[in-house]
């Protein structure tokens, strides 16, 4: 009776449909990496809280999919800050007949300015989202992900190499998530499972707007565009490679934050915060008669 009962839920888990989740998929690298993705014949669920915008991409990439023979992405709309995020997925997934072959981590969030004035609550549900959240899904679909033989694409920031005063807790959040991400590749690897970390350096999207930045998130010079970080990160999930930092010069910046002193180190983030903050409050000055832009 064992064996026999075992056999049949190993034959319902083997029946499920292979899929690619997607979370953060509304906006910026999240919608990138669903279009590359969905490029390469993956059937998709897509993960974040605007419903209308999931739908619009959802349909963007259907009416590919289905001319292709291939199937609609499946659309979640979720706060992945919730606590039983995790457990909704899974359900979800299983009512729609459907296991992961691989999970992207895209959703997360920063906030400037320093952790004793910023809102303690929204801290909290940033390490919500960019830690717990991200942590439950990489661990909660291990055995479909060995089944499928298929991986995990967390997607860190060049933030990660470095401590932020200004952005204490989202650096912070974001060194969890290499250090995390390069662990479980090595634990998961035996068992036929990659996993890779993305760490893109400043990237044009929603991101700074969220974080109430009104100056962009980093020097133009290190930025990628949206699509770059997507293909690249889809590329090194595929080849099985640990870590991936897209663009040449984001590369060499993180090799040479390698060989620097950590106070110094703190003390050119801190210069920088504080140069952006000095701007975003000359601007609010110069603009005071019409309403925040960051609102």
């Amino acid at each position: 009776m064992i064996r026999a009962t075992h056999r049949r839920d190993t034959a319902v888990m083997t029946s499920l449909r292979p899929v690619t989740l997607i979370t953060g998929a509304s906006a910026g690298i999240g919608v990138e990496l669903a279009r590359v993705f969905a490029a390469h014949g993956h059937e998709l669920v897509l993960v974040a809280r605007r419903q209308e915008r999931l739908n619009i991409l959802a349909a963007e990439i259907a009416s590919g999919s289905v001319a292709q023979g291939g199937r609609p992405p499946l659309v979640l709309a979720l706060d992945l800050a919730r606590g039983d995020a995790a457990a909704t997925i899974a359900d979800a997934l299983a009512q729609a007949g459907l296991a992961p072959q691989y999970i992207v981590n895209n959703a997360g969030f920063g906030l400037v300015g320093h952790a004793a004035t910023l809102s303690r609550g929204e801290q909290a549900e940033m390490i919500e989202v960019n830690i717990r959240t991200l942590t439950d899904l990489s661990l909660a679909f291990v055995d479909s992900l060995e089944r499928h033989r298929g991986g995990i694409l967390n997607v860190a920031s060049i933030a990660a190499f470095v401590p932020g005063p200004g952005m204490a807790v989202y650096y912070a959040s974001k060194a969890y998530v290499l250090s995390f991400s390069e662990a479980l590749s090595a634990e998961l690897k035996p068992r036929g499972i990659r996993v890779t970390v993305l760490c893109p350096g400043p990237v044009a999207t929603e991101f700074a707007q969220r974080a109430g930045v009104r100056a962009g998130v980093g020097p133009g010079l290190l930025s990628v565009p949206a699509r770059q970080v997507a293909e690249d990160g889809y590329r090194a999930l595929m080849a099985g490679k640990r870590r991936a930092i897209p663009g040449l010069l984001p590369k060499l910046v993180v090799a040479a934050m390698a060989l620097i002193p950590n106070a110094l180190l703190l003390a050119a983030v801190d210069y920088r915060q504080s140069r952006r903050r000095a701007r975003q409050q000359d601007a609010g000055s110069a603009g005071s008669g019409s309403p925040a832009s960051d609102s």
